[in-house]
């Protein structure tokens, strides 16, 4: 059998991307799609009319109040579709645009089933990164309130003495990365996932193309067979499909979206800059927009740090968020914006995925994303539940074959985002002489790294708000100009 999985496999990825898209829809097992997408349709709307319920789904009272105190009014259409299907014992796939309420789709179900057999180490949970893990937690404790549900979140970063004292008190459910689980599950005595129920995985699609295909074998060989599968995502690929043949029961796939799709509330542009007048052009387009929040995505560690220095040094509230800083700090950095005390977070791929922050109001992918999937979970950090919001992509002489491929992604060509030229030059001095500042400002973080090395200490780049050494040594080298044209008068 695995020898005909790999030869369908490369068939396919020799195929272009349309025929990728063909071979996943033939995973599906609707028969007449043309037929069955207009009937989805017609059932939608139907669906709409009537506005059902959280009661409507067949979910209990004490979980309907829960949705009522978080204010989720009615059931989104990925809900309305997957939850009765989920409360029959079905395994699940299920695509739905960014913001469209994936984790109350399994999140609900698992509650429910919980309450009718509650045991410790129900479900797990499995996402790609570690801020993911944490916001599916509060969510599951927010909507287990009246039901005592206990979470338990295991991911890298963090001291795994006391992740095995909170596995030891055998929570309901278990939301990990997959590096970090099997690290627990390789040393940690006498834990096991033998009474696991429900196997969901959110953002199934970057779990399988990332590097945990080894963790997965060995969290699936561990798994009990008896149990009910879901996976979720924005984007769906081949890999996924791969999975489903490989640990799922005539699974029943739920589509609210097409392959690739986002909300129609978001506005999406593109820029096109010379590359050296990108920080200029970012600046500009900051001062325009002002009042919102925003998100800007770029591909390197170093160069959040550097964004968020430059616009620092020009008054801006930017904080940094990226893979090399401690947990710790990472979750610091998205509080801080989360409670709009910072109004730009600049970041890496890192935060691109799953993560729910509903003021924000724009998102600038200052860096192009080099894969084109990464473009659709990027700008669906900002238009989400309902809400508008706006994308700008920045794309330079280097960035247009990358771009071409995300408009093809999208099957559109995107509008121009209009600027003056003259008044996004004026900014030009001001912001060459921010860039000098945060040139300053990253050796003075690059030195006290190598001293922390030295002294055996953690080697994280910190928030940039710490580092602030270098403005003050040009303010006092102004001061020592003034002072010595002073003398040289007298």
């Amino acid at each position: 059998m695995s020898t005909t999985s790999e030869d369908e496999e490369n068939i396919v990825s020799d195929g272009n991307e349309s025929n990728e898209e063909e071979s996943v829809k033939d995973g599906l097992e609707n028969q007449s799609q043309g037929d069955s997408e207009t009937d989805n349709d017609e059932c939608n709307k139907e669906q709409n009319n009537k506005s059902l319920t959280w009661k409507d789904l067949g979910l209990n009272e004490t979980l309907c109040k829960a949705c009522e105190e978080l204010k989720w009014k009615t059931p989104s259409r990925i809900q309305q579709e997957s939850i009765p299907l989920a409360l029959q014992g079905k395994d699940i796939i299920g695509l739905a645009e960014t913001g469209s309420g994936k984790t109350g789709a399994f999140a609900l179900p698992i509650l429910e089933a919980l309450l009718d057999n509650p045991q410790r180490f129900f479900a797990l949970i499995l996402t790609p990164t570690r801020e993911l893990a944490f916001q599916i937690s509060e969510q599951f404790e927010a909507l287990g309130s009246g039901i005592g549900v206990k979470c338990c979140v295991i991911v890298g970063g963090m001291d795994m003495v006391s992740q095995s004292l909170q596995l030891g008190k055998k929570p309901h459910i278990i939301i990990a990365t997959p590096g970090r689980l099997v690290d627990h599950l390789e040393n940690l005595k006498g834990f096991n996932l033998k009474a696991i129920k429900y196997l969901v995985m959110d953002e199934a699609d970057r779990i399988l193309n990332m590097d945990f295909e080894v963790e997965l074998d060995k969290i699936l060989k561990v798994l009990p067979k008896e149990r009910r599968t879901f996976l979720f995502s924005a984007t769906m690929t081949k890999k996924v499909k791969k999975l489903q043949r490989a640990s799922l029961k005539d699974p029943v796939k739920i589509e609210v979206s097409n392959k690739y799709q986002t909300v129609e509330q978001l506005l999406q542009y593109y820029i096109f800059i010379p590359v050296k007048y990108k920080d200029v052009y970012l600046v500009h387009i900051l001062n325009e927009l002002a009042g919102n929040s925003f998100m800007i995505f770029c591909s390197t560690c170093n160069n959040t740090v550097r964004t968020a220095l430059m616009l620092r040094a020009l008054g801006m509230a930017a904080i940094p968020l990226h893979g090399q800083m401690s947990q710790n700090k990472r979750l610091a950095a998205l509080n801080k914006f989360k409670s709009k005390n910072r109004s730009i977070l600049i970041s890496t791929d890192v935060a691109s995925r799953g993560l729910d922050i509903p003021h924000v109001d724009v998102v600038l992918n200052f860096d192009i994303p080099t894969h084109s999937k990464d473009y659709i979970h990027r700008v669906g950090r900002t238009a989400r539940a309902g809400r508008a919001g706006k994308a700008i992509t920045f794309v330079t002489q280097y960035d247009v074959e990358l771009y071409q491929r995300i408009e093809h992604l999208l099957g559109k060509q995107l509008p121009l985002y209009k600027c003056e030229e003259d008044e996004v030059m004026a900014l030009q001095e001001r912001v060459s002489e921010a860039q000098r500042t945060a040139k300053l400002e990253l050796k003075d973080i690059e030195e006290s790294k190598g001293k922390r090395f030295k002294k055996g200490g953690a080697a994280d780049a910190d928030d940039s708000e710490q580092f602030v050494g270098a403005r003050k040594r040009l303010k006092v080298g102004g001061n020592v100009k003034k002072n010595w044209k002073k003398a040289k008068k007298k």
